[in-house]
């Protein structure tokens, strides 16, 4: 089973964003040294209280420069916020840098307010995700296409490098609604799944119908399933829970700030779901996140969670979020990934 470590570049509370790059450049470098698998990184534009590194190719480029074992990918970059042939290039060029160690993830975002300030239309963000794969694909395998679309027209276009991998860097897929689930099924993409508004057994139909989806397209195996978790770890249960009380139930605060906005923002057609959506996260418990949104424990007991996960949902990955809602210690965060890397992870090698 693959084990990343989701690296976002977060703001350290009471300090400046010089620290916050330097804290989370000690975390990749010990993640390399520990021999995790994949460090992703995320797009996060116009979000200061996330994170400090708003590109996650310029932060994949200067963590490709500093490591030479680890994987790098993006979970995710917002296809629909960037225009298809720069991204085509970027992507390429980073792949060349990390010697092919570079992983695509993509994704739309299932809240539209960085789409209101870059002035792009969310009800155009599913046409716009397709419409820039097919374009990333072209570019990168063709030595020269046009393309007419719904969003997207040029001519004669001559795209280098052309990525280190063949055909291309791997891509994977971040999906949330029972539509975006049937859709990475039928073309066949690996996903990324998270819990971030929903449980853990709510993900057991989706995976399923993607993999419905996956078998009736006729393609290989049974699809790949890779979860972004929360994930902490400290020498007793007790100690974890609580360390990281405080930090993981401010992130469903915010969460629900963030679908508060998004019901003010949206079409009156809009407003009850997310407004549901946060008045449930604001009623959340720990005990009930500690059962069904997040891994928290000593190692035996992660290693029993993660195991039961990897059987109830087909995992064939995950995406540890080592410091869900940015307020843990920076040495509680290193104590955790070292459990991570050197107890936990190599009980699934």
């Amino acid at each position: 089973m693959e084990f990343g470590l989701m690296q976002e570049f977060q703001p350290v509370p009471n300090s400046n964003e010089a620290d916050s790059f330097v804290k989370s450049l000690e975390q990749i470098d010990a993640a390399e040294r520990f021999g995790l698998d994949v460090i992703w990184v995320a797009d996060l534009p116009f979000a200061p209280q996330l994170s400090v590194m708003p590109s996650p190719l310029l932060g994949a480029a200067a963590i490709a420069g500093r490591t030479s074992r680890i994987k790098i990918g993006t979970a995710v970059q917002i296809l629909p916020l960037h225009h298809p042939l720069r991204v085509a290039e970027g992507v390429a060029t980073l792949d060349h840098l990390s010697a092919g160690r570079f992983i695509f993830g993509v994704g739309r975002s299932n809240l539209p307010d960085v789409y209101h300030v870059l002035n792009v239309p969310y009800e155009e963000s599913r046409t716009r995700l397709m419409e820039t794969l097919q374009i990333l694909k072209r570019a990168w395998t063709e030595p020269v296409f046009s393309h007419q679309g719904a969003h997207y027209e040029f001519h004669d276009v001559v795209l280098v490098p052309k990525p280190f991998q063949k055909p291309y860097p791997p891509i994977r897929m971040a999906v949330e609604s029972h539509q975006g689930f049937v859709t990475a099924g039928k073309l066949g993409y690996p996903i990324f799944v998270s819990v971030r508004i929903g449980s853990l057994s709510d993900l057991v139909p989706l995976i399923r119908a993607y993999r419905e989806a996956y078998r009736d397209a006729g393609h290989p195996g049974r699809g790949e399933t890779y979860l972004r978790v929360p994930i902490h770890i400290a020498e007793t249960t007790r100690r974890a829970h609580d360390e990281a009380q405080e930090s993981i139930m401010s992130s469903f605060v915010h969460m629900a700030g963030m679908y508060d906005a998004h019901a003010n923002v949206s079409g009156a057609a809009d407003h009850d779901r997310p407004r549901q959506v946060a008045r449930r996260l604001r009623e959340l418990s720990y005990d009930d996140a500690l059962r069904e949104q997040v891994v928290v424990g000593d190692p035996e007991s992660v290693i029993d969670r993660l195991a039961e996960l990897r059987e109830r949902l087909g995992l064939s990955g995950v995406l540890a979020d080592v410091n869900r809602g940015g307020k843990l210690p920076h040495d509680a965060i290193m104590n955790s990934l070292k459990l991570l890397c050197l107890t936990v992870a190599p009980r699934f090698r």
